[in-house]
């Protein structure tokens, strides 16, 4: 509809050769009394005051049921078709007289003062005057801008665009607030009644921006009563809802508001009530009914916009980016809202209002960033959730693999190497004869039964990792000995060890086994040098933990063999068995630490190892010894 209507706008017609629009911005104004019968021509003793656009005389006195109004037309003769339109004016009847000859008529049986007088006017060279009668059981009667003189078919154009927008608008709200509540049904209980909240501001706004034009009053004048049901109605329902989602927006942090929201529903039940009281009486209650929905209602409002203006400011303060989105669209929302209300009292309620609809779009528009922003963040923890997820399942299955492997190799480790011992005491015993051939081919099979007496000990300590000796570590202590230790066999291998320490960083463990997993990782850098072999070691604390780091610039690895490391029998050396590197991740898992690897194929390899210090750990993960 919304569709057809622009396209009849813009639809080309006929233009005739005329001046522009006059406004005729000066008339007089007679009040009528309650006893009057103010006829078909106004009084020839009357009252005329003079009126303009800067001093309108709308506001009525007690005892006036309308006004006289009186428009002097110039000259005509520019205009093709010539017409008058007052596009903002207050009235309920209104009926135009030329010479006592009724030109104009329109009458209405519902309480709606905005309207339009739209008029064609005779082509003639001379002057004439209007007279102008409008009734009104309300307050207000009367221009509230210029009259427009100019080409009638342009007048009534200028008219539907100038009031077309707002209409569009709150139809487009309507249709916005529909869409949304149809999408509730896919929410959480308590995300439902949020967003409900919402939908009710959205439809009652847009029924409110639609209901307030004169549009629908104008050309569907038999659905006045529906329209101006819908705005009283929409109007007792958006500002409670709006309330409401205020406080709940801003978690309920203000008690005073959630009460003054709670007060002010309780009202609004109030107000629909007395509505509907005033449709069945009639215009009897209509003084009553005035103070309910215009005075009373608007300063509730007034009141209402300034307090969320405030919290709005409040909690823009606290650099929440997402709550500075809310609180600016509401601060907006609210700001426009109050400037409306305090112009319309201001102007003796002469204002009409429209700062609150672009208000409403900031806030609209405020949400929409919001929810974009949701749903992309939304989006990135679904990434990251799944990413978790399938490290999780990865390492679970990892887990699962390595306890099947520490059970086996706990078994075979203890019945294996009994008999391995009693190998080796006989060949012991058979190395003291003099045969020499026999003295080479037993101290071979010695060693490899001491080779095979490490891979078990390494067996044991990856099934079983538990830390017998558990004390107090000085870091920077432990990395000396380490120095004296590995610094050589370093040198041997043609490279050097570098270790950089801070001081005073403890850590609860065993130092054996700490040692054994930092042996075996030098090793493993050793093993893979190449010329100018260089191996650091560097210990620093970093927050709430130590963190250790041991980078070389040997091989290094492809991304395939660094997924593969600790899994059992994988190894970059020819006779590895790849339990080196699973004992020295058992170890630092058990010590409550962290360990990554991180490498690139001919740049070198970087382990960093993490644990927490001493007086971070909880009490139940500090096992001190007796």
């Amino acid at each position: 509809m919304a569709l057809v209507i622009i396209l009849l706008l813009s639809w080309p017609s006929i233009i005739y050769a005329s001046a522009p629009p006059t406004a005729l911005d000066r008339w007089q104004v007679m009040l009528i009394g309650a006893a009057e019968e103010p006829g078909t021509a106004p009084p020839v003793s009357g009252n005329w005051k003079k009126a303009n656009a800067g001093e309108t005389l709308v506001e009525l006195p007690p005892g006036a049921k309308g006004v006289w109004i009186r428009l002097q037309i110039p000259s005509t003769e520019d205009w093709h078709r010539p017409g008058i339109l007052a596009g903002r004016m207050y009235g309920l009847n209104i009926n135009v007289y030329k010479d006592g000859e009724l030109l104009y008529e329109t009458k209405r049986d519902f309480q709606v003062e905005l309207s339009r007088l739209l008029l064609p006017v005779d082509s003639s060279p001379e002057k004439s005057k209007l007279d102008v009668l409008i009734l009104t059981n309300g307050e207000r009667a009367g221009f509230l801008a210029p009259v427009q003189l100019g080409e009638f078919d342009a007048l009534d154009k200028s008219y539907i665009r100038t009031e077309l927008p707002s209409l569009l608008l709150g139809a487009s709200i309507v249709f916005l607030a529909l869409l949304m509540s149809v999408c509730s049904i896919f929410l959480s209980k308590h995300q439902r009644n949020f967003w409900i909240s919402l939908c009710i501001i959205a439809l009652s706004t847009g029924l409110l921006i639609a209901s307030y034009s004169p549009l629908p009053y104008l050309y569907y004048p038999s659905g006045g009563p529906i329209f101006l049901a819908m705005f009283e109605l929409s109007l007792f329902t958006m500002f409670p809802a709006l309330g409401y989602f205020v406080s709940e927006t801003f978690e309920r942090k203000s008690p005073r508001f959630h009460r003054f929201t709670r007060w002010q529903a309780y009202y609004s039940v109030f107000g629909v009530l007395s509505f509907l009281a005033y449709s069945l009486v009639g215009d009897r209650l209509y003084p009553f009914y005035s103070i309910v929905s215009v005075v009373a209602v608007g300063v509730l409002m007034l009141v209402q916009m300034v307090w969320i203006s405030i919290l709005s400011v409040s909690y823009w303060r606290r650099g929440d980016s997402q709550a500075s989105v809310l609180s600016l669209g509401l601060l907006a929302f609210a700001g426009t809202s109050a400037t409306d209300l305090i112009l319309y009292y201001a102007n003796d309620k002469g204002y009409v209002l429209f700062l609150w609809k672009l208000g409403f779009v900031a806030f609209i528009l405020s949400l929409v960033i919001i929810l974009a922003r949701r749903i992309s963040n939304d989006y990135k923890t679904l990434l990251s959730y799944s990413k978790q997820l399938e490290l999780f399942n990865l390492s679970l299955e990892r887990t699962e693999k390595l306890k099947i492997i520490s059970d086996l190799a706990a078994s075979v480790a203890h019945e294996v190497r009994n008999p391995l011992q009693v190998t080796r005491g006989f060949l012991q015993l058979l190395s003291k004869k003099d045969d020499q051939q026999s003295q080479g081919y037993i101290t071979i099979a010695v060693n490899e039964l001491d080779r095979a007496a490490e891979i078990i000990t390494d067996f044991l300590t990856f099934a079983k990792p538990e830390l017998e000796a558990i004390s107090r570590l000085d870091i920077r202590e432990l990395l000396e000995q380490l120095d004296l230790i590995m610094g050589p066999h370093a040198s041997m291998h043609g490279g050097r060890l570098v270790i950089v320490s801070e001081e005073k960083m403890e850590i609860m463990g065993s130092a054996s086994k700490l040692k054994q997993a930092l042996i075996n990782l030098i090793k493993n850098s050793v093993e893979a040098f190449r010329e100018e072999g260089l191996i650091e070691l560097s210990a620093r604390a970093e927050g709430r933990e130590v963190v250790l780091r041991i980078k070389d610039n040997g091989e290094g690895m492809d991304s395939e063999q660094l997924s593969k490391l600790g899994v059992p029998y994988f190894s970059t050396k020819s006779k590895g068995t790849g339990l080196g590197t699973m004992v020295t991740m058992r170890i630092i898992e058990v010590m409550n630490g962290s360990i990554i690897f991180q490498s690139q194929k001919g740049k070198g390899t970087e382990v960093t190892i993490r644990f927490p210090l001493v007086d971070q750990l909880a009490p139940s993960t500090v096992k001190l010894p007796h």
